[in-house]
């Protein structure tokens, strides 16, 4: 399965937003802040909308963000990822944000306006049956919280095609 170098796109772009108010982004995603308390992060996001939502395995995957960025970001920021299949932890990693936003064909200094970033992703034909929780929590090169973000997303197991015969 290809969920590392598919999924950093993903984490890049969802890394990349926040906003006040509820834990629910705006807009159509299973993505939610991880908490309430985000006046002090640097990025507010407006809406984050998933195509295919829920998710599918084997089809293409496009997230749409809209968020302002209220302080450039320099380069030496980073991202903490933590990926989950129920349970069990499949990864946790600490990558170079920066680096990370080239899979969504943008580059640091990340500069301080709005933001429109699309992406769509090729999702895997075969992903396990289950359910995954992500998480990114982003800081700056001085450790200010850029975001800090979480999304959940249960794959059902493939139907037989039993209920095209009934």
């Amino acid at each position: 399965m290809k969920f590392p170098s598919a999924g950093s796109g993903i984490v890049a772009c969802l890394a990349t937003v926040v906003l006040g108010g509820s834990l629910k982004v705006p807009g159509e995603s299973p993505v939610e802040f991880c908490d309430a308390d985000r006046e002090s992060d640097l990025v507010n996001v407006q809406k984050i909308d998933i195509a295919q939502n829920p998710p599918k395995a084997g089809k293409p995957l496009q997230i749409t963000l809209a968020a302002e960025v209220r302080k450039e970001i320099a380069a030496g920021a980073y991202v903490k990822v933590t990926v989950k299949y129920g349970l069990i932890q499949l990864l946790s990693t600490t990558a170079d944000f920066c680096e990370q936003l080239g899979n969504v064909d943008m580059k640091c200094p990340l500069e301080a306006g709005q933001l429109t970033v699309t992406k769509s992703v090729d999702l895997p034909s075969v992903i396990p049956p289950g359910t995954y929780n992500v998480f990114a929590d982003v800081y700056s090169d001085d450790d200010e919280q850029i975001s800090c973000m979480k999304a959940s997303v249960n794959f059902p197991r493939p139907s037989l095609g039993l209920e095209e015969e009934l």
